[in-house]
């Protein structure tokens, strides 16, 4: 299957960054000969490079950035750890995959490295077991990392027991794999706001990922806003670039950020979900 590169150019928004605003979520796919894919797969990205994702972020205005480790790399981080290192250890960090047979030294390393998460995928082929969370979460929290999921809603209401002992905050992915269409009484909604008035659960806004009518992605509106809602201080946003393994249409993340704005209340909650959230969670200076 022929998959969709990211656009060349990005628009620019209506709205400008503010100073020390993060994407949140972001993949590097750089030489697969030097970056080997997993043969275990859901897909074969294109080529996107630090340089062309540094060029989306400055015509944003976004001064930071965390690098998410993409399925297609298996528990190889290198090429996530890299981009960090190209970007800026001051202004990068990264969520890995990582399986129970990392060792102390290599947590370490990894931290210093930039490192904040470990990231649990069940909707693409390459992860690591699921069944390894607990053990995970308990090896990372002296470092003071999180959890991250990338699971459909039938899941996390599986891993809900588990979630409930994490001794780290856990990070929901895409927001939650929610349908668009949901409604609030939806029981799978309720399941994410619950977790999200916990305290210790936080959520990636990437609206066009749960869309169910595409571009421009307005149907994700209701669910965004109650999540921001529900947990204020806890909501972040991602660009998802380069929006892997799409086939009928490649957004424009100016598009994606003015559909952010367009969900805010106001400036304050823009700062919070742009800077100061993800500031605390990452381990960013203020």
């Amino acid at each position: 299957m022929s998959y969709l590169r990211q656009r060349e150019s990005t628009k620019s928004p209506s709205t400008r960054a503010p100073p020390g605003a993060c994407d949140c979520h972001a993949h590097i796919f750089e030489d697969s000969a030097r970056y080997a894919f997993v043969h275990e797969r859901s897909y074969t990205p294109p080529l996107a490079s630090v340089t062309q994702y540094r060029g989306m972020l400055d015509q944003l205005g976004i001064e930071r950035a965390v690098i998410v480790q993409p399925s297609v790399y298996g528990t190889d981080n290198s090429c996530t750890l890299d981009a960090v290192a190209q970007l800026g250890l001051s202004s990068t960090r990264a969520v890995l995959t990582l399986d129970a047979a990392v060792t102390d030294a290599e947590l370490e390393s990894y931290h210093r490295r930039g490192a904040r998460g470990v990231r649990f995928n069940t909707i693409s082929t390459g992860r690591a077991p699921l069944e390894q969370m607990a053990q995970i979460a308990a090896r990372i929290s002296p470092f003071g990392w999180h959890i991250q999921t990338y699971v459909p809603p039938a899941i996390l209401r599986e891993l809900q027991p588990t979630i409930q002992r994490l001794p780290v905050p856990l990070v929901i992915d895409h927001m939650g794999q929610l349908p668009a269409d949901a409604t609030m009484n939806h029981p799978d909604v309720k399941l994410v706001l619950n977790l999200l008035e916990s305290g210790n659960t936080w959520v990636k806004l990437t609206p066009y990922r749960i869309s169910i009518a595409g571009h421009p992605y307005t149907d994700t509106s209701e669910l965004a806003r109650a999540m921001l809602h529900h947990a204020p201080d806890r909501c972040i946003w991602g660009s998802d670039w380069p929006h892997p393994a799409l086939t009928d249409y490649m957004p424009d993340d100016g598009d994606l950020f003015d559909l952010l704005c367009s969900l805010v209340t106001n400036t304050e909650q823009l700062h919070k979900v742009l800077v100061s959230n993800p500031a605390r969670l990452y381990g960013f200076d203020p």
